[in-house]
């Protein structure tokens, strides 16, 4: 199994960025560490929000990555 993690715009358009270049992995713990790691930089990048996947099956999300109010 692998998971990932769908980036895109607040509209739900996908985002492809060298700025993080996109990864796999083969735990979500690994997943939600590297998004932990890398968030500021997905967001400075143009990503507004993620979704995660295992394969072809949405976890959860999307999520912002913009901070709260």
């Amino acid at each position: 199994m692998t998971w990932s993690w769908q980036l895109a715009k607040g509209d739900g358009t996908p985002v492809v960025t060298d700025a993080v270049p996109a990864e796999t992995f083969t735990s979500q713990g690994d997943a939600e560490s590297w998004l932990g790691e890398n968030w500021r930089d997905l967001l400075a990048a143009g990503v507004d929000q993620v979704t995660l996947a295992e394969d072809d099956r949405v976890e959860y999300g999307p999520m912002s990555l913009h901070p709260a109010d």
